[in-house]
């Protein structure tokens, strides 16, 4: 049973690759899903979160390359400048490292 409130996980790109096919870390991000627990994701970081196939239906940004990811796993793309950070539900996601005063803050505010 997994009862976290919150984890916190620093990735980048290298660690998305690994960690989006590591069935753990899949298990822990669809329980936070399911349980509308908070989770944020920056850069690269959605590609777990597409992986686990939680963005189906909820708003999402993320690098700018990675739109087509984001479509492909049914979320819907939002374009944000990369100092923002944007929120849906219990998703956090913003684009990049610019981004992280808000993206903590929008964190926070849900836990």
């Amino acid at each position: 049973m997994i009862r976290y409130k919150a984890r916190f996980k620093a990735i980048n790109l290298v660690t998305v690759t690994v960690f989006r096919l590591e069935d753990e870390v899949i298990e822990v991000v669809k329980h936070f899903a399911e349980n509308n627990k908070p989770i944020a994701a920056i850069c690269h970081g959605p590609q777990v979160l597409a992986a686990a196939g939680v963005l189906d239906g909820k708003e999402c940004t993320a690098y700018p390359a990675l739109e087509p990811d984001i479509k492909n796993a049914g979320g819907k793309w939002i374009e944000v400048e990369l100092n923002s950070a944007h929120e849906d539900g219990n998703l956090v996601t913003a684009p990049a490292w610019p981004a992280h005063p808000e993206w903590l803050r929008k964190l926070l505010s849900l836990l």
